[in-house]
């Protein structure tokens, strides 16, 4: 097929690669032209394992091309993915500017039938907004579907989450949809939930508000295990081996971050509230994961006593490992709270250097190494669980730092271990 996918971030970029990889010809635009620009020259503006690999064969054999101009993709393209950024308002809702606008442009410049297919997180009815939109910008009364099909991508593995998915979610209200976009998922072998626009978009909000849910409950199971001497790692596995419950998104830490969940939480408890419904427990979720940020900086404090003037160490600055994205990362509002308590700043990551520089400045000494950030800190903190920070010599990084002190937020190291070689440590609801 003819697809173009408009907004080249990590969903549509990561989608319009996959998808020109199961044969389709694929357009992805984006209006950031230095963005287009880099694209062409075979430059990829984030990381993904993979991506960059995947990008450059496809271009090489004329599947996967990119361009700045939206007419240009609705003029060849019949499948049309809006796939451009909804962040959240200072009051939780979804800012759909940029979709309605997109929406716009496809109306102006339809010359033919025309699948117009949300990609990007949204909240219930919009879809709705955007058959409206069409209908008033559509001069010439072309005929359009417009469908949802929401994506479950993970930032680290989104390749593998695209090419292996549980599920594909589509929803539509014609014939002639519904058979587009079975046809373009055929190559994936996978079972296709077929629904109603509003159903697959409520099902993508529930689908990562319970995940969140299952983040926010496991930490507040930690600081019991805390108070009481349990260790969370044992009564996650005991919980999670039951197949009701599961194992994945039972790892107690510093709490979730990212472009989605955070979001995604937020808007569905406006969705909720503006139906008149409270979804009080999603607020709780809410309140637990902004807890958990606080609760890392009292354990580095009461291991430190004060921390002013105290050199604090980060190890991660990514919102999760295998990707550069520093969104609502826990990083960033735990290096924020300990600056505001005087405390000088290391921090080093594998892959999100560049674009935490952006944000902390000049107020963050970055670091080559792990290493480098242990010189001379009084306290090394794991923020990020990347693999490497797994691996290292303690007893070396024990002679660097200044004293021996780790807050590990992620719970990737054995307490026993560590405390043996001399270290003062806490983790995340282990002893």
């Amino acid at each position: 097929m003819n697809i173009s996918i408009i907004g080249s971030g990590y969903v549509g970029l990561v989608s319009g690669a996959c998808f020109a990889d199961l044969g389709n010809k694929v357009i992805c635009i984006d209006n950031d032209e230095a963005k287009i620009k880099k694209l062409k020259s075979g430059s990829i503006p984030i990381y993904e394992p993979g991506l960059k690999e995947l990008v450059k064969r496809n271009m090489k054999e004329g599947r996967l091309t990119f361009s700045s101009k939206i007419k240009e993709g609705v003029k060849k393209c019949e499948v049309i993915f809006i796939a451009v950024g909804t962040p959240s308002k200072d009051n939780g809702d979804a800012d759909l500017t940029f979709v309605e606008h997109v929406s716009r442009e496809i109306a102006i410049s339809m010359p033919a039938y025309r699948l117009i297919v949300e990609k990007s997180t949204v909240p219930v009815n919009t879809g709705e907004w955007v058959e409206q939109t069409i209908r008033i910008f559509n001069k010439r009364n072309i005929k359009f579907d417009v469908a949802s099909n929401p994506e479950f991508l993970r930032e680290g593995s989104a390749i593998e989450d695209f090419m292996h998915p549980d599920r594909i979610v589509i929803g539509v209200k014609s014939k002639k949809a519904r058979d587009i976009l079975i046809e373009l998922y055929k190559p994936l072998r996978i079972p296709v939930v077929v629904t109603d626009i509003k159903s697959a978009e409520i099902i993508k909000h529930a689908s990562n508000s319970f995940l969140a849910t299952k983040i926010s409950f496991i930490n507040a199971v930690a600081d019991i295990c805390d108070k009481v001497g349990a260790d969370i790692i044992e009564v996650a596995k005991g919980m999670g081996l039951d197949r009701r419950i599961g194992k994945e998104f039972l790892n107690a830490g510093a709490g979730f971050g990212g472009s989605c969940f955070p979001k995604d939480l937020s808007a569905f408890i406006r969705i909720a509230d503006k139906v008149g419904c409270d979804f009080g427990i999603l607020k709780e979720v809410q309140k637990v994961n902004d807890y958990q940020k606080r609760l890392v900086v009292k354990k580095i404090e009461d291991l430190l006593w004060n921390l002013s003037k105290k050199t604090i160490g980060v190890l991660g600055l990514s919102f999760k490992p295998n990707t550069d994205d520093i969104r609502q990362s826990p990083s960033l509002e735990i290096i924020s709270t300990l600056q505001k308590e005087g405390s000088k700043i290391k921090a080093y990551d594998p892959e999100a250097m560049n674009k935490a520089r952006k944000i902390l400045r000049q107020d963050v000494e970055f670091c080559k190494d792990a290493y480098s950030v242990a010189r001379d800190s009084d306290c090394l903190v794991i923020l990020t669980e990347w693999n490497e920070f797994k691996e290292l010599d303690f007893k070396k990084i024990k002679k660097l730092m200044k004293q021996p002190v780790i807050v590990d937020s992620r719970n990737i190291y054995g307490p026993t271990e560590i405390k043996k070689l001399g270290f003062r440590y806490a983790g995340i609801g282990r002893r």
